[in-house]
């Protein structure tokens, strides 16, 4: 089937629930099994039913396919935010006394779960330049047990060359991870440039309406066996509801993405003619790090991108911030709505010292008419010059 089918098919079983359409709701902790050989069977790890609420119910179950599926992975498993499904990814394959590999524009709280929670535990983290490519094997050591990728990254937007870098990841015995979240499973197939482990948060793009908290961590069958225990172990089950939502949102992901993508690559183009824009950081504007990387391994780009200003007053950026009528800030994105946020990354890098004088903008742009965004723009423009 071409992916649009799949999009509308997977995770649904209509007459194993009487007909009906969506998989139900199953509100559940609690479950009883009728005889002692059931309730032992139960106790298997290969276990396929619902054993305990925290384990997942039909729900999540139907969820976790239906990604898993689009993603090309093995299995996958659903926890209550991307930020916990990070946090479960990393800690699998982080013992006492071994050395991970980090892109150095991963998400914020992926740093600081390297930096404050890992680090206390006697994990050693080393930041890599994220176009560092198949360099990245001159920091592998012997105690690297994984290198973990996000491309393109939070707020500049790199984007990496990753089946150089996981090429050296598993030369080196290390199990490579990558951060899906802003391709969605739609415009980027992970399994199919070399990764082992792929992170989504479902918050985004396949929930789609910023109304539920959800992460998805896919993977090989091979590396399964190591992450599946630890996110059980680690509590952090997603509630039914939020699989619903994000199963329902999954429905219209290959609708609404290219809406997102032709929306975002116009005003992408319009900000680079604009004079008080310093810069755009777009993957697929041609000359963005990474571009022949984004074009040659994505099959599209989504919303999300950045821009620099030219050096302005706080005074000035809070009268174009202020004053925005369909943007609005938010720390979140993949809605349907439009989001503007500054950003500050002289602490969110390491191996590469973020030194542009200009300020920031992360934008989202959403599901609102182009025109009528670039308008809203063009009126804060407007009013960060009259108060420069």
């Amino acid at each position: 089937m071409k992916e649009p089918t799949t999009i509308a098919t997977v995770g649904l079983d209509p007459f194993a629930n009487h007909g009906v359409v969506n998989p139900p709701v199953y509100h559940a902790s609690t479950i009883l099994f009728p005889t002692l050989a059931a309730w032992q069977a139960s106790r298997d790890p290969d276990y396929v039913g619902v054993r305990y609420g925290r384990s997942g119910t039909p729900t999540t179950f139907a969820l976790q396919d239906a990604v898993a599926k689009l993603e090309g992975g093995h299995r996958a498993i659903a926890t209550a935010s991307g930020a916990g499904a990070v946090c479960a990814v990393l800690m699998s394959f982080a013992d006492a006394g071994d050395h991970l590999l980090v892109a150095d524009n991963v998400y914020g709280p992926t740093r600081r779960i390297c930096q404050e929670l890992l680090t206390r535990f006697g994990v050693e983290i080393t930041f890599y330049d994220p176009m560092i490519g198949s360099g990245i094997s001159e920091l592998m050591r012997p105690n690297t047990k994984l290198v973990y990728l996000e491309s393109p990254g939070t707020m500049t937007f790199e984007v990496s060359d990753v089946p150089a870098i996981t090429a050296a990841a598993h030369a080196g015995g290390a199990v490579a991870a990558f951060d899906n979240t802003w391709a969605s499973p739609l415009y980027f197939k992970p399994f199919e440039h070399g990764i082992d482990v792929s992170i989504t948060a479902a918050t985004k793009y396949i929930g789609g309406h910023s109304d539920l908290m959800l992460g998805v961590i896919t993977m090989t069958e091979e590396v399964y066996p190591k992450i599946q225990p630890n996110t059980v172990m680690l509590g952090g089950c997603p509630g039914p509801d939020d699989c619903y939502l994000a199963l329902r949102g999954l429905r219209t992901l290959d609708v609404r993405m290219p809406r997102h993508q032709e929306s975002a690559l116009a005003l992408a183009q319009w900000l680079e003619s604009r004079p008080e824009v310093s810069r755009v950081m777009h993957p697929a504007l041609p000359d963005h790090p990474g571009h022949e990387f984004w074009k040659r391994d994505f099959l599209g780009s989504s919303g999300l991108f950045g821009m620099v200003l030219k050096p302005v007053s706080e005074t000035a950026l809070a009268a174009l911030l202020d004053g925005m009528k369909l943007f609005h800030m938010g720390a979140s994105w993949g809605g349907f709505e439009s989001l503007i946020i500054p950003a500050y990354l002289d602490k969110l890098r390491s191996a590469i010292p973020w030194d542009d004088p200009g300020q920031v903008l992360r934008i989202h742009v959403g599901l609102e008419d182009v025109d009528d965004l670039k308008a809203d723009l063009e009126a804060g423009f407007e009013r960060l010059t009259r108060a420069s």
